[in-house]
């Protein structure tokens, strides 16, 4: 016999069965070995619930092993301590922002830088920031965007700025209406004679184009944010170079941007003092008031700006020179008297309004002498 047959022959598995665990089959004792495995994890698994049934607070009861037990002591976690936080711990302080309560947002003359006077123009007109949100600046913005867009869409940055600014100046001028709105839409019931022409000639007709609206809203939007055109100072009226109104040689010529030409009033109507630039909300709705047959048939003076000046100037005398006399607006209506202040307990205990009253200055107009040269130079320099 061949020695490498018979040497295949002695190492070949004389049982069939051997060759199973290596093709991945069990044989019968490793399949009853793990039956019984799985039945001792089934008691050792009985025998740990039956006692945490029993006592599921007591976890002492368990002494695996005979081992000692010890109590440890659990480190409370940072946000757990007095005084301390932990990584993000201030996403828990956070409070939803309160709805917009009425006066937000409006600004004093205190709040604003002092006004800038140009040797050129004159004085320069102060920030009138929109910054309540809701109704009145939606209003505000779509009533400001649309004016700058439909007087000047074609004109150069600094032109869609100064048109943004007149607008601004009436509103913060008593002759004019205190609102946004209010100005660009003053006059549109008359069929012509509106103060700003697109609102009254059918120009709202037309679709806007979406690129320049966007460009005129970025005006708007700075603007209405604080942003001032020192450039036509406290201008409050202008007008094409194509025409010549007859008002324009009685008022301050300020410059021309593009082809709009801006004025101011040249008389007391143009005194800074009487600029308000606060903004106290109250805007209607930001279309064009219908249409009134019977006001084109009435006169109105708010179109001429001379006739409008008079009548403030008129307005201002007849306040100041009749002692008690209650103060009246541009058209000689009486102002409503603002509602007296709300003090707290403490200072109406104090004496309230009377700690506020300058009764006790000094009545006399005199100069004392030791100040009579104040703000005088001791020697002028150089010299």
């Amino acid at each position: 016999m061949d020695l490498s047959h018979a040497f295949a022959l002695e190492t070949r598995p004389r049982d069939f069965s051997a060759k199973l665990p290596r093709r991945g089959v069990r044989t019968v004792g490793q399949r009853q070995r793990r039956r019984h495995f799985g039945r001792r994890l089934a008691v050792l698994l009985a025998a740990i619930a039956v006692p945490a049934l029993a006592a599921p607070d007591d976890w002492r009861a368990f002494d695996i092993g005979n081992a000692a037990h010890t109590e440890t002591a659990v480190e409370p976690m940072p946000f757990e301590k007095t005084g301390d936080s932990f990584p993000g711990s201030a996403f828990y302080y956070l409070t939803q922002d309160p709805l917009p309560q009425i006066g937000e947002g409006i600004h004093s003359d205190a709040e604003d830088a002092p006004t800038i006077f140009d040797p050129v123009i004159g004085p320069v007109a102060r920030a009138l920031r929109v910054d309540n949100s809701g109704v009145d600046r939606s209003r505000a913005l779509e009533c400001l965007t649309a004016a700058v867009y439909y007087e000047a869409a074609s004109e150069p940055d600094q032109g869609q700025r100064a048109v943004a600014q007149v607008i601004l100046n009436r509103v913060a001028h008593p002759s004019f209406p205190g609102t946004v709105c209010g100005v660009v839409y003053q006059g549109s019931e008359r069929r012509t004679g509106c103060q700003f022409s697109f609102t009254c000639d059918g120009s709202l007709a037309r679709v806007p184009s979406r690129f320049f609206w966007q460009r005129a809203l970025g005006v708007a939007l700075a603007a209405l944010s604080g942003q001032v055109e020192p450039s036509v100072g406290l201008a409050t009226h202008y007008h094409t170079i194509a025409v010549h109104p007859a008002w324009d040689a009685d008022m301050n010529q300020i410059r021309t941007i593009g082809a709009h030409i801006f004025f101011r009033w040249r008389s007391r109507a143009g005194d800074a003092s009487n600029f308000r630039f606060a903004y106290a909300g109250g805007e209607p709705l930001a279309a064009p008031h219908p249409r009134n047959a019977a006001a084109d048939k009435l006169p109105d003076p708010s179109l001429d700006p001379l006739a409008l000046a008079r009548a403030f100037e008129a307005g201002l005398k007849t306040a100041q020179g009749s002692p008690g006399a209650a103060p009246v607006d541009a058209s000689g209506a009486p102002v409503r008297a603002a509602p007296p202040p709300a003090y707290s307990a403490e200072i109406v205990r104090r004496g309230g309004d009377t700690q506020y009253r300058g009764d006790k200055l000094p009545q006399t107009q005199q100069v004392r002498p030791e100040y009579e040269n104040s703000g005088r130079w001791i020697a002028q320099p150089g010299t």
